[in-house]
């Protein structure tokens, strides 16, 4: 059993990580992605895995900022048109279902969007907006193209992690944006728990 010490050393580590591979990401390929949303009339989010489980967590925030936005899979999800966006979430960009998405995305004229670790795989190569989290995965350490990078966290930890977060900043710049606040949020937050 991990004693406070090695605690306190793994969670310095994991910051460190997190904060190294924030400060990689583009602000303007952020910026994109948020003007992308502000001007679609429908947002679509998809991901497989916990990167699918972050794609969800950032459905809930636009839903809560009063957005139209809807989960790919969902039996209440509408049809991708022309004027909408669809949102990959994806470490190695390769997922076969999703490589599916965002051709089908492209056949529908809606605009496509990836957050990847590797910005030259199949779904990225397909994408209007990408933005590069160069975090290792175990599916992009054995494809020759992806970035080297290194983590102690397991697998594709640090990815998700900083998928998160910058879904997180993206929804905090489309709060000042669109002028939202934190209650007029709240006020949309599920009642049915």
């Amino acid at each position: 059993m991990p004693n406070s010490s090695n605690f306190d050393r793994i969670t310095q580590n994991i910051l460190e990580e997190i904060r190294n591979t924030l400060m990689q990401i583009s602000p303007d390929d952020v910026d994109e992605l948020v003007r992308e949303i502000m001007k679609s009339k429908q947002i679509f989010v998809a991901g497989a895995g916990r990167s699918g489980l972050v794609m969800r967590c950032f459905a809930m925030r636009l839903m809560q900022l009063g957005l139209n936005v809807h989960v790919v899979g969902e039996t209440t999800s509408p049809a991708l048109e022309s004027g909408d966006v669809l949102l990959i979430g994806s470490g190695s960009g390769k997922t076969e279902r999703l490589i599916n998405y965002a051709k089908l995305a492209g056949k529908a004229k809606a605009r496509l969007a990836i957050a990847t670790t590797n910005p030259v795989t199949p779904i990225a190569r397909l994408a209007d907006v990408v933005i590069s989290i160069p975090a290792p995965t175990p599916k992009s350490s054995q494809d020759k193209t992806s970035q080297k990078s290194h983590s102690d966290q397991p697998m594709g930890t640090l990815f998700e992690q900083n998928l998160g977060i910058m879904l997180d900043a993206c929804i905090m710049i489309l709060m000042e944006r669109l002028k939202k606040s934190d209650d007029e949020m709240f006020s949309r937050h599920a009642n049915l728990e």
